[in-house]
């Protein structure tokens, strides 16, 4: 009877226990919980500093933090001071709810609510009014919290939600909030008042009520004590710490590119970026102090960039993040803006990589009379015979007009967007050669990936922002040839930091300026780094006069100055020699070519491969062989002839002569020009004189208007001819104004149409109109 009676009892005890755990289950499918509230995305620099945090969808500041980043002694203050049976009661303690109702009764107010850790976590799911009625549901709550949830998982969420004051929520939030540093660097004194602030987070607020606030941590302190968690020692030193707040507020450093990385996850929790956070401060201190210098409608854009990796260190997108005038939240690091004379530097390495050219090659920096676009040189100067090195350094134009009509256009377009290039604007779809000249559109980032190449032997590596990104490295030229035209770069005679420092300068640079003064440009690449700045107007607006060399380049050198590097060079390749060169020929100066009085001007060239090609026409539709030209000589009077006209007289001799391109004329000396190395023809042979190139006006185009601003002089109009033979009479709308060797000046004192003409000495003539307007 007994046993019997036992069986049913224990039977009637599981089908109760069945049925409740249906019913439990039943309420845990019809009343879930509530989701956890969605915390702040952080975005972080290298070290885990944050630099800008972006709050979830109920505004409130909440870091996302896990068990392992938070000081020990915070969690051994929270549960001794907060909930000490954490780890063993089911969600509810009941001794402590006990407790609570007695000491509410005793008192007649509401002095205890004997909540567990669990249930706190419960009421900041699912609030509720501090009721009866609402403790019974936030106990429910946390039994079903329990059932759900891991103790570490629940201490996780209350670490997160808790309430630390105003729009602070998490431990994370607040310790950088009120003490600037992340929870796992929290001390003693520190950790307790964070484990008592979300009791009453308004009335204990340390920034509001510092009083209040430090007698609420002394009393956890001293509930260690009491509790013999902590030695005596302890507990004073961590009484006597001062109240230290700093009220940072939330991170804002690197905004833009925080933004940045924001938009492309924005349902990440925590995005680890590959800022330096050191780095990222001095470059926003040099652009704080830098912008004084600009317009209050410029801004300016720094990225510097890790060449091992492509890891970008430092990022500034413009030069006040908060300014409306300076359009300061527009990223112009990703801006499709006029890359300038900054593309040049591609252009002449992949010339050497081609063999077209080599370090020294001399190019004609002359006006351009035998192609309809004639661009002119920053400076409204030309210099004749230019070496690649000289063009390169000191940016000119013309001759890399010269040397781009060579390589082609769209076969340079089509290698630096396999290298990786971004091209945008009419420039890009039908290139042409004015994209030397800044005819495209690219952005910053991109421009920081091409100038990698320079010193990663010749492979771009594209720039990362996140520590998640793959590598995305580029072809861009040989090795041989990345680092020679970084040695040209590096090499700059403008700034050479060595002459005013201690330390080596190991860095290569280029500057460049739109047409208008539109963008102002400055890229260096160490072997270490490789930093972009852009400075400029956001609407695309004229700066006049603020070209790259004093609007940008003071700031790269700063930047450059502030890096962490060693100042070693970049080692020379195998590829690479050092060897003598002739001009004009450009070619070994041991060649049988260069002989007999051809090496005109000896250079010591680096070659690529040991290739010195031969020196380049005007254009390319001229024979590259004219420069070499074969004559003969008359033995006995030692003059030039030719079989033709000489038939039967003597036994002529060859020989080669060694000529400049003839647009060159101008600028070289008496004894180097082609009519002085050219012996005197023969009597025999005057025939041939018609063999003589003919003259031609170059200084001006035909039909060129000309318009000088207010003139406080007579304008002068500088008169200048190529080709021809022996002096040059000079004509203005039919009148005789004088002779020359080859250019001539001529004032001109109103505004009119004037026919300018030329005749050499064999007769030769060229003519064309300009009109002049005063």
């Amino acid at each position: 009877m007994y046993l019997r009676r036992l069986r049913r009892w224990v039977e009637r005890c599981a089908l109760s226990l069945v049925v409740l755990v249906l019913i439990a289950w039943g309420l845990d499918r019809l009343y879930p919980l509530a989701d956890v509230p969605a915390v702040s995305t952080l975005v972080l620099a290298e070290d885990g500093t944050p630099l800008r945090a972006f709050p979830g969808e109920d505004g409130q500041w909440r870091y996302p933090i896990q068990l392992d980043q938070v000081a020990p002694q915070y969690i051994d203050l929270l549960l001794a001071y907060e909930d000490r049976w954490f780890y063993y009661h089911p969600g509810v303690n009941p001794i402590a709810l006990v407790r609570a109702l007695w000491q509410n009764a005793y008192t007649g107010k509401v002095v205890s609510g004997g909540s567990t850790l669990t249930m706190q976590v419960a009421r900041l799911l699912h609030p509720h009014e501090r009721t009866y009625s609402g403790k019974l549901q936030q106990i429910l709550r946390a039994l079903q919290i329990e059932w759900h949830f891991s103790k570490q998982d629940i201490l996780r969420q209350y670490l997160n939600l808790a309430p630390f004051g105003g729009i602070l929520s998490g431990v994370q939030a607040a310790s950088y909030h009120y003490f600037g540093k992340p929870a796992n660097r929290l001390s003693d004194a520190e950790a307790a008042l964070l484990a008592v602030l979300p009791q009453r987070p308004s009335h204990l607020r340390p920034d509001r009520h510092p009083a209040r606030a430090k007698a609420a941590r002394n009393k956890v302190l001293q509930r260690m004590a009491d509790l013999q968690i902590w030695r005596a020692d302890r507990v004073n030193d961590a009484l006597w710490e001062p109240l230290n707040i700093t009220t940072q507020g939330t991170p804002i450093v690197a905004p833009i590119v925080s933004r940045r990385l924001y938009q492309a996850c924005p349902e990440c929790e925590v995005i680890h970026s590959t800022i330096d956070y050191e780095l990222q401060l001095t470059l926003e201190g040099l652009t704080e102090q830098f912008r004084h210098q600009l317009s209050d409608q410029q801004s300016l854009a720094i990225v510097v960039m890790n060449n091992r990796d492509g890891a970008i260190k430092g990022y500034v997108g413009s030069a006040d993040f908060w300014s409306q005038s300076r359009s300061g939240q527009v990223d112009m690091v990703r801006a499709v803006r006029s890359p300038g004379s900054t593309l040049k530097p591609f252009l002449y390495g992949m010339a050497i990589d081609d063999g077209l050219i080599h370090a020294q090659s001399m190019l004609i920096d002359a006006p351009r009379r035998r192609s309809e676009y004639r661009p002119r040189n920053f400076t409204d100067q030309f210099n004749g015979p230019i070496s690649v090195t000289q063009a390169l350094q000191r940016s000119l134009n013309v001759p890399a007009v010269q040397l781009l009509e060579f390589f082609g256009s769209g076969r340079f377009l089509s290698r630096l967007q396999n290298a990786g290039l971004s091209a945008y604007g009419p420039g890009a779809i039908q290139p042409n050669i004015s994209m030397i000249l800044g005819g495209v559109g690219v952005r910053l980032e991109d421009m920081l990936s091409l100038y990698s190449g320079l010193a990663r032997e010749g492979v771009a590596i594209y720039p990362r922002l996140t520590q998640e990104e793959p590598r995305a490295e580029r072809y861009l030229m040989s090795p041989g040839a990345a680092w020679i035209t970084w040695d040209i770069l590096a090499q700059h005679p403008y700034r050479r930091l060595q002459d005013k420092t201690q330390q080596g300068w190991n860095l290569a640079w280029k500057t460049g300026t739109s047409y208008g003064y539109r963008e102002a440009w400055a890229l260096g690449v160490s072997p270490e780094w490789t930093i972009g700045v852009w400075v400029g107007r956001p609407d695309g607006s004229p700066s006049p006069g603020r070209h790259g060399r004093i609007a940008a380049a003071p700031l790269l050198f700063r930047v450059h100055a502030a890096l962490r590097q060693s100042h070693e060079r970049l080692p020379q390749p195998q590829s690479v020699s050092e060897q003598l060169i002739c001009w004009p020929l450009g070619t070994h100066a041991r060649r049988g070519e260069n002989q007999m009085g051809n090496c005109v001007v000896q250079r010591l060239a680096l070659l690529l491969n040991d290739v010195a090609p031969r020196t380049l026409q005007e254009v390319p539709e001229v024979s590259l062989e004219g420069l070499l030209k074969m004559i003969w000589i008359d033995p006995e009077s030692g003059l030039r002839a030719e079989p033709t006209c000489f038939q039967g007289k003597a036994v002529l001799q060859p020989r080669s002569v060694a000529l400049w391109p003839v647009a060159l004329a101008p600028w070289l000396p008496s004894a180097w020009r082609n009519q002085s190395r050219l012996p005197t023809l023969h009597p025999d042979c005057q025939q041939l004189v018609g063999e003589q190139v003919p003259i031609r006006i170059t200084s001006w185009a035909d039909g060129a208007i000309i318009r000088v601003p207010q003139p406080d002089e007579p304008f002068s109009l500088d008169l200048i001819a190529e080709g021809g033979s022996g002096y040059r009479d000079w004509y203005v709308n039919g009148g005789y104004i004088g002779r020359s060797e080859h250019s001539l000046s001529f004032e001109v004192i109103e505004s009119g149409m004037y026919q300018i003409s030329v005749i050499d000495q064999q007769g030769s003539a060229d003519q064309l109109t300009i009109r002049v307007n005063l």
